[in-house]
């Protein structure tokens, strides 16, 4: 499949700005079905910059049972947040965090949120600079401590600290009208893969093999890549952007919406 750098928002004026990622150009992820690119509001584009993290054996594909969309999995890994030095030019661009009353601690200085039109491109040159905010590494970390604590395997977390990350892509999704929401959509997904060179990742990630397999395990699974496509791994849900674990392109319509 074909694939073409992403050169252009879809908003008028505002081109693709900043640096590439480390191993290749930027996509553009394939439009979701159903989505679509006209005009519902102008003036607002909700933003969503996110690491994912593919933990994969063979054709499956380690999945997390995601608290705030109950019953559904998806990969490890989740937004960006920022650091107080940032807030004052994000304040400056309009940007306004999305709140979840499900996640009010945990979803502190997440980089998803709603932003005019007009500073989109800042936002994204901002971004690409990487000032004030994670990096692959801090996030993806950050993330996969919080989220075995979750999936009750907290005796691997110690080994997280000392976990490397190796970029497999980088997409953008959108920006798309959202159904039954009054906005436009950007979302940045970079997708990472664990090193699994030294013994400590590879036992993490074995253990996560064993447990994603295990009938018994309700907070982990492992899907495989005809499953994620589905959308269906046995009993469990998969999250739509699963997909991009696999390709650029998602075969189903709309997200999961999260409890809010």
């Amino acid at each position: 499949m074909m694939v073409e750098p992403f050169t252009d928002f879809g908003l008028a004026g505002v081109p693709m700005a900043g640096r590439a990622p480390p191993d290749g150009p930027l996509v553009r992820a394939a439009r979701p079905p159903g989505a679509a690119y006209g005009v519902l509001n102008p003036r607002t584009v909700r933003v969503s910059f996110s690491a994912l993290l593919r933990i994969k054996d063979d054709h499956r594909y380690v999945l997390f049972h995601m608290r705030n969309r109950p019953g559904s999995y998806g990969p490890p890994g989740g937004v960006y947040k920022f650091f107080p030095p940032a807030a004052r030019l994000l304040d400056s661009l309009g940007f306004r965090q999305e709140r979840f009353t499900s996640e009010a601690g945990r979803a502190r200085a997440d980089l998803r949120g709603f932003l005019p039109s007009r500073s989109v491109r800042r936002f994204v040159t901002w971004f690409d600079g990487g000032a004030y905010r994670e990096d692959t590494d801090e996030c993806l970390r950050r993330e996969l401590e919080e989220e075995l604590e979750e999936v009750g395997l907290p005796a691997l977390a110690g080994e997280v600290p000392g976990l490397a990350f190796a970029h497999h892509r980088t997409l953008l999704e959108g920006p798309y009208n959202v159904p039954g929401r009054p906005y436009r959509q950007l979302r940045r997904f970079d997708v990472y893969d664990l090193v699994t060179t030294h013994g400590a990742a590879a036992w993490l990630w074995q253990r996560l093999i064993e447990v994603g397999g295990d009938p018994s395990a309700s907070e982990v699974v492992c899907a495989t890549e005809s499953e994620i496509l589905h959308g269906r791994c046995g009993a469990a849900l998969i999250a739509p952007h699963s997909a991009y674990l696999i390709g650029v392109r998602r075969k189903r319509q709309s997200d999961l919406p999260p409890m809010l």
